[in-house]
């Protein structure tokens, strides 16, 4: 199996599922090591990345829930200022095309929002955790974290 940064490399642009930044700020004992390799490839430009808002939307429930809106702008600063990265808001075309996606893959609602954002913003790649999103492997490459654990653990 590939190496994740061979992975990411043979892409110029890729989508970040919010899971990436969640394992990263919670310095999650599991996937930490591989989310931290993706933002640091991202942060020296190999390659770019894009996400949606609504990835600032899952990230900031958690800290609203714990009465910690410091936490919350903290997040929105941190991925309105991330090097090499976009944060692109949903429009109108990027609804249309992820109801589209949603009625041939059975997506959830915010996935193909998601997956449709990176895709109109020329993402090859979608890096993700969610192994139900394989099903979508024909329209962009899914690159699943739980796939490069083994490796990492080298």
């Amino acid at each position: 199996m590939d190496d994740l940064g061979q992975r990411l490399a043979g892409h110029a642009l890729v989508g970040l599922d919010t899971s990436i930044w969640i394992y990263h700020l919670e310095a999650h004992e599991r996937y930490a090591t591989l989310a931290e390799q993706i933002l640091t490839s991202v942060q020296a430009g190999r390659p770019h990345a894009v996400l949606s808002v609504l990835t600032l939307m899952e990230l900031n429930v958690r800290p609203y829930r714990l009465g910690r809106p410091g936490a919350a702008a903290h997040y929105e600063a941190m991925l309105s200022h991330f090097p090499n990265s976009q944060l692109v808001d949903v429009t109108p075309i990027v609804a249309r095309r992820a109801a589209q996606l949603r009625a041939i893959h059975s997506l959830r609602p915010a996935d193909a929002l998601h997956v449709v954002t990176a895709l109109i913003s020329g993402a090859t790649a979608w890096v993700t955790n969610d192994h139900q999103l394989r099903r979508i492997s024909s329209v962009i490459d899914v690159i699943v974290l739980d796939d490069f654990l083994a490796i990492a653990a080298q």
